[in-house]
């Protein structure tokens, strides 16, 4: 589980406990009181048991091999284009764009090895990560890596449900592949942006997991 996840389920645990023990001090007489805590320590226990599902941080077999580029998310690829990267890579990309429903896995990793060369957060707006209007508008936090095979960018996107992007790494720090870097919590959208010398290895409403599944492959002239 991430750490995150760990205030939010004490909350929420601490109060379903204490709902619990003033139902079953309250059962014998029943009425509607004890109806009332029995039903909201259930709210929150099935809350609490949500909170963990959420915030879960399984491991993954992260690929070594030269040349590819990591999903930094669990999600559904929602579209792969072509586009211009004005900010750190400065040139014509392709793009692949990762939505994450609240049932994904919400930690994110590190799409490559490499040293961050570029950071920037924006705040915005909380449009449906889905729309294509949600790249530019929405709450994001904005990694430019320099790697062994070239430039490579990736951005956390809010959603509407996200209103909270986690983000631990900054400008200056050096990142190994599938390494965790942050979460965003409650739905949302990624974007990686990568050469224009890059195989896409996914397609359209595939499932990908994060620092596992290979979007991309950076071809290089031999």
């Amino acid at each position: 589980m991430h750490r995150e996840g760990y205030g939010l389920l004490s909350i929420l645990a601490g109060l379903a406990l204490l709902l619990t023990l003033g139902y079953l001090g309250f059962r014998e007489q029943g009425g509607l009181l004890a109806m009332t805590l029995r039903v909201m320590s259930l709210l929150l226990w099935l809350a609490s048991a949500f909170i963990i599902f959420f915030f879960r941080d399984p491991e993954r077999d992260i690929p070594t091999n030269l040349g590819l580029v990591v999903s930094p998310a669990d999600g559904t690829v929602i579209g792969i284009d072509e586009i211009d990267e004005p900010a750190f890579m400065q040139t014509r990309t392709k793009r692949v764009i990762i939505f994450l429903s609240p049932f994904n896995v919400h930690v994110n990793r590190v799409p490559n090895d490499g040293e961050v060369k570029y950071f920037r957060y924006q705040s915005g707006r909380f449009l449906v990560a889905s729309e294509p209007a949600a790249s530019t508008e929405n709450e994001q936090s904005i990694i430019g890596l320099e790697t062994p095979d070239g430039k490579i960018l990736f951005k956390q996107i809010a959603g509407i449900l996200a209103r909270r992007i986690v983000c631990e790494i900054r400008q200056g720090h050096r990142v190994r592949r599938g390494e965790r870097f942050g979460i965003i919590k409650f739905g949302s959208r990624m974007e990686v942006f990568m050469p224009l010398n890059t195989e896409i290895k996914v397609r359209l409403r595939e499932k990908v997991r994060a620092g596992e599944s290979i979007i991309g492959e950076i071809k290089h002239a031999t």
